[in-house]
């Protein structure tokens, strides 16, 4: 089959699914966090799949992730929705990443390739690499979903854009699960703001490790934020 042709019956299907799932109201549940977490109880124990499914869904289409990620802590626990969120938005980072490789890399270069981001990024990874990575995962300079179509074009390898994105992901997925479930199981108590204190210093000291990342890497944070 021809490689264009391929291409084209590719993205035709992906627009196809994302009807499908527009037709189902899934978007608009997503907005919505009663709903969101009604779906996913009433699932039982296909919850679990159907949480990852659908952070998978939210990548793949550059949806918003805020409510799925919120919500895991709310339904699942603490402890348990913060690593499926994690799990999750991990998993849905490599599925973007894999249709931007091998599904739609030819549309994506045609329509995005002289976009200003998609070439930082990938002049970025040339020079330096997973360091790169790395420093726009803790950096959110970029947008998460479209950084994944980004990479998926440009060289660097798939099992460390996996392992990369687990670790740079894990502080934010675990604070905003974990202090969403920590307040629908226990409520607002001494604990919680202990917990949230503890929370607000992971966050901070996580937003300082890029910038002693980049000086000691000698990338410079100017140039990728303008």
């Amino acid at each position: 089959m021809n490689k264009k042709l391929k291409t084209i019956i590719m993205i035709a299907v992906l627009a196809l699914v994302f009807y499908g799932i527009y037709s189902i109201g899934l978007i608009d549940t997503l907005k919505d966090f009663d709903k969101f977490q009604a779906l996913i109880k009433d699932a039982g124990s296909l919850g679990y799949v159907i949480y990852i499914l659908i952070f998978v869904v939210a990548a793949v289409f550059s949806l918003p992730a805020s409510v799925i990620t919120i919500s895991g802590g709310i339904v699942f626990g603490p402890v348990l929705g913060a690593l499926l969120a994690l799990l999750g938005a991990t998993i849905g980072a490599v599925a973007a990443f894999l249709v931007a490789r091998y599904i739609a890399r030819g549309f994506i270069v045609d329509k995005f390739g002289k976009n200003a981001m998609f070439q930082k990024v990938e002049e970025g990874v040339e020079k330096n690499g997973k360091d790169f990575l790395i420093l726009t995962r803790l950096v959110p300079v970029f947008p998460y979903n479209i950084q994944n179509y980004a990479y998926g074009v440009t060289n660097i390898n798939l099992f460390t854009y996996a392992i990369i994105t687990f670790i740079t992901m894990a502080p934010g997925a675990f604070v905003y699960a974990y202090m969403a479930g920590e307040i629908a199981q226990n409520g607002i108590t001494t604990s919680f703001f202990i917990k949230l204190l503890i929370a607000g210093i992971v966050l901070f000291g996580a937003s300082q490790v890029p910038k002693i990342f980049a000086k000691r890497k000698g990338i410079n944070m100017e140039t990728i934020n303008k």
